[in-house]
């Protein structure tokens, strides 16, 4: 025989004090597509070092979550001549941005950038990169 499971009572007031913090909890996502242009397979990797930065506020989002790519040193291959999608979780930016640039910083040439994104309702963002 099993036991019947009441829902638990959460007071209002405690609820109302949670909210704020609730609320400020945010992500935003990029979907981020590159495109192999050379005859050879290439290779892509992300570093740790991946950032959101507001152009106004000076305010830096870190990458919390990644999808469908490496995290350096490892590296992910690119087939030829294929769009290939990955996905990058960072943390929330502050309400009143309004454009933010993505930004790898890495002690070599090649760290990927998107200058001049512009901010939407959704926080989730399509991005074509250079490789």
């Amino acid at each position: 025989m099993s036991e019947t499971k009441l829902k638990p009572f959460i007071a209002d007031q405690l609820l109302a004090s949670l909210q704020p913090e609730i609320e400020e909890e945010s992500q935003v996502k990029l979907h981020c597509c590159v495109k192999s242009q050379s005859f050879f397979q290439e290779k892509i990797r992300i570093w740790s070092s991946t950032y959101l930065v507001d152009r106004t506020l000076e305010h830096v989002s870190k990458l919390i979550h990644f999808e469908n790519i490496t995290l350096f040193p490892e590296w992910t291959d690119i087939p030829y001549g294929k769009e290939y999608w990955f996905t990058l979780v960072f943390s929330g930016l502050p309400k009143d941005c309004k454009v933010f640039d993505f930004l790898e910083l890495i002690p070599q040439n090649g760290g990927f950038y998107c200058e001049g994104i512009t901010r939407n309702s959704s926080d989730v963002y399509k991005i074509i990169l250079d490789i």
